[in-house]
């Protein structure tokens, strides 16, 4: 499936775990980037705290090609997008609900945890996708649906669950075009056909 996918726009691609959403938004990364695979900004968002965490980024890192260029920036989106903001680049986020754990984890304390908190972590999402959806570069961004299952029986998975459900809808909101990955097939659930 080839998709042509504007320059400017804010793409956001979602699925559930291993559902082939890296895989299309790198696919879609490399197309509008077209014959200049260095414009391609890969943004890594996960710390490497293990062996096996190691080994998924390694996974990532080989897949991609050579000359696109990586960020490592656990936190500050905005500063990346702001940097690299221009016609031509594409940015791609990998990914956002790890970057939603990033931002949770050191303020989380579940006696203190609260709507107003969550909702200080989704306005910082929010102000981001409005950002990215205004940059003049292309960026993906890709992100886990995490709220298909069970509800999860501890404070802390609640939270989380819900911020990163929150912080998609945000993203979601703002953007372009929005993709849906299952069992590998990209499916289109907004955006122009």
């Amino acid at each position: 499936m080839k998709m042509y996918i504007q320059s400017g726009e804010l793409v956001l691609v979602t699925g559930g775990a291993r559902s082939g959403k890296s895989a299309w938004a790198e696919q879609l990364a490399a197309e509008a980037a077209g014959t200049k695979p260095e414009q391609v900004v890969y943004v890594a968002t996960a710390g490497v705290f293990d062996e096996e965490m190691r080994r998924r980024v390694d996974t990532h890192r080989q897949r991609r090609p050579a000359a696109w260029q990586t960020v490592e920036e656990p936190l500050d989106l905005l500063r990346v997008i702001d940097e690299w903001d221009e016609e031509g680049r594409v940015i791609l986020i990998d990914c956002l609900t790890l970057w939603t754990t990033n931002l949770l984890l050191p303020q989380y304390r579940e006696e203190e945890w609260n709507n107003q908190k969550e909702q200080t972590l989704v306005d910082m999402a929010r102000h981001t996708a409005k950002r990215a959806s205004a940059s003049r570069a292309t960026v993906i961004a890709v992100g886990n649906e995490v709220g298909w299952g069970i509800v999860p029986p501890d404070p802390l998975s609640r939270a989380f669950r819900d911020a990163a459900g929150r912080v998609q809808q945000a993203f979601a909101t703002e953007a372009h075009r929005v993709y849906l990955a299952v069992a590998g097939c990209p499916l289109q659930v907004k955006g122009p056909a």
